[in-house]
């Protein structure tokens, strides 16, 4: 699919302007690392599915390469972004696909020259090259350590700049010194997509920046956007908002960490709702208010989990409440093939309760789409991700549910899901891949 194509699905996804765009470091910012159960992570993906997914877009802004950012999605419970930064703002993809931004490539290429940049760089000995990597057509990336840097920085851009380059060099995490082109970097690849978002008419109603680090910065500095620094944030960030934006209210320090902080600060800005579901405790009769059609998928899905884990009690009236929620006829593909009774599956339910009771099993979806295809009917795709230990499996999920509102309250009812094994996918024992 061309940029152009790849562009337009992402943004024809949303009829108007996105209610919400976050755009989130990832390393120490949107995944912890320090938190081997990922619950902060797991936190947010709930929400983003549950709430958001279906009118706003989510945009991840790294300082890693495209190999370090898809191997970090093969170990941590990400989500799929609508729009990924990659390389210190160098590189801008969108969707699924990863499809390269060629504009953005033509900005960059302007007074840059990657082979006077090696050049100049190998004739300073405090500066160790970074992993093959990591070097990318638009950034030079070193090692260089804290005592060293500021100096190295100052000389380096003097000798660059007298070779008539115009270039920018970020130092960040302590330790990590990069080089690109002046025009790049996560704020200006930042405001060159809301600028492009303004000229297609369809400029997000706000902008949620995240961030933790140096190179998170810039981010910061664009007009208009709500930031939070999340709450472990580097003292090189810290300082920089002490300097430049210690009295700006649109950027807080948050109280939570990572994802935590995000979650915080959509409540603190008030830009929707910021309950995740996996902060409601479950029952068997749990229903909301306007409750949509994707928080049901969410709440399906994260009930089995707990199910599995043991962490909701054994009881009939939680199956009850489950085919309750089932048509008499529907029916369920399993990734096999085989095809049955939904009232069979969850009856099947009740072998396997606390089967992952005290291991690393995790569920959640992404991708999350509803499109109402009656007046009572909705037609719902999503991705379901099982993590057991460090093995990931995924399917392409299809549901029909239909819907009524009783009381207040909508309740919906699931007339048919079907499941495909994603690719790369497929269960070693189908029997433990139940719903």
């Amino acid at each position: 699919m061309s940029i152009i194509g790849c562009y337009r699905v992402t943004m024809d996804r949303l009829e108007t302007s996105a209610r919400l765009m976050i755009v989130s470091d990832l390393d120490h910012t949107m995944v912890d690392h320090h938190d081997p159960e990922n619950l902060s992570l797991l936190r947010f993906n709930a929400l983003w599915e549950s709430s958001y997914r279906h009118d706003s877009l989510l945009v991840f802004s790294t300082g890693r390469s495209p190999t370090l950012y898809k191997q970090l999605r093969k170990e941590k419970p990400m989500l799929s972004p609508d729009i990924t930064i990659m390389s210190v703002g160098t590189e801008i993809t969108y969707g699924v696909s990863m499809v390269p931004d060629e504009g953005w490539v033509e900005v960059l290429n302007q007074r840059w020259d990657r082979n006077i940049v090696v050049e100049e760089t190998s004739k300073f000995p405090e500066l160790k090259l970074q992993s093959e990597t990591e070097q990318r057509p638009h950034k030079v990336s070193f090692y260089v350590d804290k005592d060293n840097a500021q100096e190295v920085t100052k000389a380096l851009s003097e000798k660059l700049a007298n070779r008539g380059l115009d270039v920018k060099i970020i130092y960040s995490g302590g330790m990590d010194l990069d080089i690109l082109p002046q025009g790049a970097g996560k704020g200006q690849a930042l405001a060159y997509l809301l600028q492009k978002f303004k000229e297609e008419g369809k400029p997000p109603k706000n902008t949620l920046v995240c961030g933790d680090s140096g190179n998170d910065a810039e981010l910061f500095s664009i007009p208009e956007v709500h930031g939070v620094m999340v709450s472990n944030a580097q003292e090189e960030l810290l300082q920089w908002h002490a300097e430049n934006a210690k009295n700006i209210p649109k950027i807080i320090h948050a109280s939570e960490r990572c994802a935590g902080g995000i979650i915080q600060a959509i409540g603190h800005f008030g830009l929707g709702p910021n309950t995740s579901p996996r902060d409601v405790a479950e029952t068997a009769d749990s229903h909301l208010e306007d409750a949509g059609p994707a928080h049901e998928v969410v709440k399906f899905n994260l009930f089995y989990e707990r199910w599995r884990r043991a962490e909701v009690e054994h009881c009939e009236t939680y199956i009850a409440s489950l085919k309750a929620s089932c048509h008499p006829a529907g029916s369920f593909v399993h990734p096999s093939g085989v095809e049955q009774r939904l009232h069979e599956s969850i009856s099947a339910m009740k072998k396997i309760y606390g089967d992952r009771q005290g291991k690393q099993y995790r569920v959640w979806v992404d991708r999350v789409l509803p499109s109402k295809i009656s007046s009572d009917t909705w037609l719902v795709k999503f991705v379901k991700w099982e993590l057991l230990g460090e093995e990931q499996q995924s399917c392409i999920c299809t549901a029909v549910l239909t819907f009524e509102v009783v009381n207040g309250l909508h309740l919906y009812t699931w007339a048919h899901l079907h499941e495909t094994w994603s690719e790369g996918s497929g269960a070693k024992d189908n029997g433990m891949w139940l719903l």
